[in-house]
Order: C-alpha cells, then sequence, then structure tokens
C-alpha cells in the first residue's frame, strides 16, 4: 500500500509534532529533539517507526531524504534490488516477448496487483499499521488491549469508547491510521 510519496508522523511524547513527507518530518524532527522527550517517526502506511539519519545541515538531511533531489549526472538511484526468481521456462519465453523485457514486465505486473489490492487487503493493512503504532505509543495507556480487540473485531464504536482517554494526538492517529479497517457505516457523523 505505498502511495506516490509515501507520509510520515513524528511524535514527541504524546504531542504530534508534524505530519507529511519524509524530509519536511524529519527537520521539524531535528528542531524538536533538544530535550529528554524522545522524537518517534512512523511510516503512515504501516505504521512502522522508521528512524531518519538527521545528522548534519538542513539541506543534507532534505538531500538523503527527498526522492527528487537532483543526485548528480548519470543513471538515477532508483533502489533496484537485484534476487533471484525461479519460473518456469514457458514463463521465461513469455517474458522475453513482452516489450522492455522480463524485469520491465515483472515490475509492471507488481505495481498492477498492488494497485489493485482488495478490500480485505487494505482493511488487514489499516490494521496492521494502525496496531503497530498503538502499541508502540499507546501499549502502556488504560484500554490499549481492549482498543486492540475492537480494531480486529472491525467494532469501531468499541474501538472509539476505548481510545477516547487516550492524548488526544495519539487518539486521533490511531483512527487515522484505523480508518479502512472499519466498515463507514460505522463512523459517527
Amino acid at each position: 500500500m505505498e502511495n506516490a510519496q509515501e507520509t510520515y508522523t513524528a511524535f514527541k511524547g504524546v504531542e504530534k509534532i508534524a505530519s507529511g513527507a519524509a524530509a519536511e518530518v524529519a527537520l521539524k524532527a531535528k528542531g524538536a529533539g533538544s530535550d529528554d522527550a524522545a522524537v518517534l517517526i512512523f511510516e503512515d502506511s504501516t505504521g512502522r517507526q522508521v528512524d531518519f539519519d538527521l545528522s548534519g545541515t538542513e539541506a543534507e538531511i532534505v538531500a538523503r531524504l527527498d526522492p527528487t533531489t537532483q543526485r548528480g549526472p548519470g543513471r538515477p538511484k532508483l533502489g533496484v534490488t537485484a534476487r533471484e526468481v525461479t519460473l518456469l521456462p514457458r514463463q521465461w519465453e513469455w517474458l522475453a516477448r513482452q516489450p522492455g523485457g522480463a524485469s520491465v514486465t515483472l515490475r509492471k505486473l507488481v505495481d498492477a496487483a498492488r494497485n489493485s489490492t482488495s478490500a480485505r487487503e487494505r482493511k488487514r493493512l489499516a490494521q496492521e499499521a494502525a496496531d503497530r503504532f498503538m502499541m508502540a505509543m499507546a501499549g502502556d495507556l488504560p484500554h490499549y488491549e481492549e482498543a486492540a480487540r475492537a480494531l480486529y473485531a472491525g467494532d469501531y464504536p468499541r474501538f472509539a469508547e476505548h481510545t477516547e482517554s487516550w492524548p488526544q494526538d495519539v487518539r486521533n492517529h490511531a483512527r487515522r491510521l484505523s480508518d479502512a479497517a472499519f466498515d463507514r457505516t460505522d463512523f459517527p457523523a
């Protein structure tokens, strides 16, 4: 479930300090990370905690994180990883006949499959993202376990009830990440 541009959200303690593109969030996190409260950054699509290299100047941080940053002459760094693929001879023959060859065709097939995620898959991904975030930020808060059970049961009213006492920014972000996990008719007006 990858967007054209991945978004991130940073928290200092239980307060949300930034949300948006990687470079934008990293710069806010660097500016906020001076006292005892830890700054945690989460990838919105997965709920995973990420670590950005916040060393150096603002320009250096942006250059490391901004995918549109020009990297100099030559071929752009695409982040391609070479791995082994095992196919039957007839499958290799079919791939060889496709425009652009096997690699281009495989990338297109994978992208098409990723873009056609079913409602069930979107629900599962939203549950996982919200759960990862909740475990990191709300695991010690009251009603965490009940909220997690309601999340996986698809019971938004119970989920909302159990997250209501959480700090506002943590509660709101958990609810935002969990949106696709619930039937939209469950949401209060």
